[in-house]
């Protein structure tokens, strides 16, 4: 059963349980404060009529009762509105009778009877007593007819139940209105909910109640976006890793299958001497990619599924000591390696850093056409420490900049290849700053070089002189 449906019922229900028994008290209420009324004007009408009876039999110089059967008379051809019955009834019998005729009852001097009956359709209200006259006992009965009362009452229900009838109908008009009003906003969340199930993560809810109902929808909404966004997010790294794969495969396949065809002429054919040594070195280089390829991607895996301890070190003495490792291999392709770094210590992995570091001193030397210059700067900052390299090389697109760090991706692959490159350099720096709680960032101009930043933060402060070197 629906909402709106259940609270049109609840509140039909409760309005005429409401109306039902307060309508029921009231018109009770009115029909005993008549009875009450009628039951009061008959009793004053019985005294009113034995005190008449009384006196006529004290001034009576007659033994019978023809005084007071009189006086009875007297009373009703005056007022026919006293009573619709009367009966006055000695030892012997009966003395005076009229109307209705009553019902029999013991009688007592001084004690009064009240009686409620029915005759036919007729209601009936009877006071029964006595009297002494002569030193006998005279019975006296009143009877009034008050079927108007019931009557009145009978009316009065039946007006009721139609009020009822209306009321409960317009009850549950409004209720339905204001129940269709009020779940509204729960169709509108439905609504959108059935949206987000059928795969469409766009479904919003507007609601604009003011209430609750309207917190609900906008928490409501924040859990949509929030979804969306890590759909679009797991969406995302599901095309990476197909790409990955992808491209992992094709890495593979390429040097493979040069070793094996290399391999197999070895194998099967007699070379001259230089054919041999041509076949060996290029299955020596391509052996030698596979297991720099092998090494990336173990450095990689390894750096997403270890927490690593960041320990107060050197950013200044890391730089200088890959300068001295890096600096003659690039003399040797006419590249100058030259660095300025601050001193001070903050919160690194020493190892990772300087992975860091000759991962993009081999890159910016990548990016040379020919001779160049590639310069480290290395600076504290008060979160850490802020680490950038700078070439002067052939610069990326800015198309490319936001893919440069996903595996296997290279701005230029022949290039890339033919200098030993996999593509997985940028990627395992942006990790190696991700677990520094950094961020990288790459600035690039087409034909003028490149300059990438690494924001390492861990804390940090100045302890000594900057120290330059060309």
């Amino acid at each position: 059963m629906r909402l709106r449906v259940k609270m049109t019922l609840g509140a039909v229900t409760l309005l005429a349980l409401i109306f039902g028994i307060c309508g029921s008290l009231l018109i009770s209420a009115s029909f005993d404060a008549t009875l009450e009324s009628e039951r009061s004007s008959a009793l004053r009408t019985y005294y009113s009529v034995q005190s008449t009876l009384q006196l006529a039999n004290s001034i009576s110089t007659q033994t019978d009762y023809n005084d007071i059967v009189e006086a009875l008379s007297i009373l009703e051809s005056r007022d026919r509105e006293l009573w619709d019955g009367v009966l006055l009834a000695g030892e012997s019998g009966d003395l005076y009778r009229s109307g209705i005729t009553p019902r029999s009852v013991d009688t007592e001097p001084g004690r009064c009877t009240v009686l409620y009956g029915e005759s036919g359709d007729m209601r009936l209200l009877q006071i029964s007593g006595a009297l002494t006259a002569n030193t006998s006992k005279l019975s006296l009965y009143i009877v009034r007819d008050i079927t108007e009362a019931y009557r009145l009452r009978d009316k009065e229900l039946a007006t009721y139940r139609r009020l009822l009838v209306l009321t409960v109908a317009l009850g549950a008009a409004g209720s339905w209105l204001m129940a269709a009003l009020l779940t509204r906003p729960l169709t509108r969340l439905t609504r959108a909910s059935r949206q987000i199930a059928a795969g469409d993560l766009t479904g919003r809810a507007a609601v604009r109640s003011g209430d609750e109902l309207e917190d609900l929808a906008n928490e409501f909404n924040a859990m949509a976006g929030r979804l969306e966004a890590n759909i679009q997010e797991l969406q995302e790294h599901a095309r990476r890793q197909t790409e990955f794969m992808g491209s992992f495969a094709h890495e593979l396949k390429n040097p493979m299958t040069s070793i094996i065809g290399y391999a197999d002429l070895l194998r099967r054919r007699m070379l001259s001497e230089e054919e041999a040594q041509d076949a060996a070195n290029y299955i020596f280089s391509e052996g030698r990619r596979l297991e720099s390829l092998s090494i990336k991607l173990l450095d990689l895996l390894l750096l997403q599924k270890r927490d690593f301890e960041l320990t107060p070190s050197s950013p200044a003495a890391i730089v200088a000591g890959v300068v001295r490792v890096m600096r003659p291999q690039l003399a040797r392709s006419g590249v100058t390696l030259g660095y300025r770094a601050a001193p001070g210590r903050c919160m690194l992995e020493p190892d990772l850093v300087k992975s860091l570091l000759i991962n993009l001193v081999d890159n910016a030397r990548k990016a040379m056409e020919g001779a160049g210059a590639v310069f480290i700067l290395s600076e504290m900052t008060p979160e850490g420490c802020r680490l950038s390299v700078t070439d002067n090389g052939r610069g990326i697109p800015e198309e490319e900049v936001s893919r440069i760090t996903e595996a296997f991706y290279r701005v230029d692959k022949s290039r890339s290849r033919a200098q030993g490159g996999v593509g997985l350099g940028l990627a395992l720096c942006d990790e190696i700053v991700r677990l520094h709680g950094g961020e990288l960032i790459i600035r690039s101009v087409l034909g003028r070089g490149t300059i990438i930043t690494a924001e390492l933060k861990g804390g940090a402060a100045q302890d000594a002189e900057t120290e330059d070197e060309p």
